[in-house]
């Protein structure tokens, strides 16, 4: 008896060492700041939240939406190219996400997205705008045109969430996050390993991710609240309610890497509801075309914007 006690006790030391081994501190936001924000970068208090933004060129306004676990930098590859062509690019770090980090609520429903950005777009003056958005963030926009029709020119949806497989694609850390222990493991965890996989999964060619790209995911999953406010989020994703997205009628643009590892391509059938609608597949393209193709991602954009 005595040693199997002794037994149980190496085990429960050698856990309770792993556990302080793998934990990570939070990055101050102050030292994110200094890290990731630029002259366009502004701050906007909203829901108890300092939300990060980007207002940047002049002429049509298009506002880009990033999808879970990303932040505004996510555009960067299309902003440019946007921006020589007469538009003004509006970005946000979403709740949850970024520098804007958590809400005190722990709202994390697409609807609450929705009202969001429709009260966080009031705040700065724009009411008629085209729209963007990759993953979650197509999601929010597909949500957003359904609810303010009139305030939507044109829609282009990146690989939109909304509907999912039943075979489950996605990341491995999407799954993990819907188990709640792992989930308050990985509030205290180092997220490199986790971070580094996920954009594997994301692109189709790993050689496409850069370093910087890699920091930049791993800083802001470890800005003070993310790692919580992610599994959170992830939680909250099936209990969405079903909408009727044939009820859109705002032209639209859909973009899809044909190898999207997160949301199947299958997910495309559900799209073509959407009555007025062009599509785009992007052959050896992952999860964020913006990103792996931004230069032939956003001239497309563009030339359906033009239209």
């Amino acid at each position: 008896m005595k040693k199997l006690f002794r037994i149980l006790a190496v085990i429960v030391l050698v856990l309770f060492v792993a556990f302080f081994a793998i934990q990570k501190k939070s990055i101050p936001i102050e030292e994110l700041k200094k890290k990731y924000t630029t002259a366009a970068s502004k701050f906007l208090e909203l829901d108890g939240m300092q939300v990060h933004y980007r207002v940047e060129g002049e002429g049509k306004p298009i506002v880009l939406i990033h999808g879970t676990g990303a932040s505004l930098q996510t555009w960067d590859g299309w902003t440019d190219s946007l921006v020589k062509n007469n538009y003004k690019v509006i970005r946000l770090d979403m709740p949850a996400f970024g520098l804007t980090g958590p809400r005190k609520d722990n709202d994390y429903s697409v609807s609450t997205y929705v009202d969001f950005l429709d009260r966080f777009l009031k705040q700065i003056g724009v009411d008629s705008f085209a729209l963007s958005g990759n993953s979650l963030g197509g999601e929010i926009a597909w949500r957003y045109a359904l609810a303010h029709p009139a305030k939507v020119s044109k829609l282009i949806l990146v690989d939109p969430a909304g509907f999912y497989a039943e075979k489950g694609n996605g990341a491995i850390v999407f799954k993990l996050a819907k188990i709640k222990w792992f989930a308050a493991l990985m509030s205290k965890m180092d997220t490199k390993i986790i971070v580094n996989q996920t954009l594997k999964d994301v692109y189709e060619d790993d050689s496409k991710i850069t370093d910087a790209q890699k920091q930049l995911y791993y800083d802001m999953s470890l800005r003070d609240g993310n790692r919580e406010s992610f599994s959170t989020r992830v939680q909250q994703v099936e209990k969405e309610p079903k909408l009727d997205i044939s009820g859109i009628k705002t032209p639209t643009l859909i973009q899809w890497g044909r190898q999207d590892k997160l949301i199947d391509i299958s997910m495309l059938e559900n799209f073509k509801k959407i009555s007025n609608h062009e599509v785009i597949i992007y052959e050896s393209c992952g999860h964020s075309p913006q990103e792996e193709i931004p230069a032939k991602s956003v001239a497309d954009a563009m030339d359906f914007l033009s239209k």
